[in-house]
Order: structure tokens, then sequence, then C-alpha cells
């Protein structure tokens, strides 16, 4: 396995141990939480290099 699905699988089991411990409104909060806390921890220029790049992508 290459590592970028070795960090998908681990996050699907975290997600589902976490829909399975924590009531589902908390679950959704951490699902959407942790991702928005990450891109807001990214100074201003890895911002732009990220929409850019997503935004190359798309127009594949």
């Amino acid at each position: 396995m290459s590592k970028n699905a070795k960090i998908a699988a681990g996050g699907a089991a975290a997600g589902l141990l976490l829909f399975l411990w924590l009531p589902w409104w908390a679950a959704l909060l951490v699902v959407l939480g942790v991702p928005a806390a990450a891109y807001l921890a990214l100074d201003p220029a890895q911002r732009r290099r990220l929409r850019r790049v997503s935004r190359k992508e798309l127009g594949r």
C-alpha cells in the first residue's frame, strides 16, 4: 500500500470509530472541523498555491 492509501484507510477507520463512539452531530463536527482547521492553519501563500493546484486539476 502506498503512503496515501494508508493515510486514507486510517482516516476511514477513525471516522467509523467516531461515528460509533460519539453522537452523530459531534462526529460530524470533527469530520468537518479538522479539514477546516488545517486549511486555516496554512499561511496565505500556501492557501494560494492550494487553490491554484485545485483549479488546475478541475480543468482537466
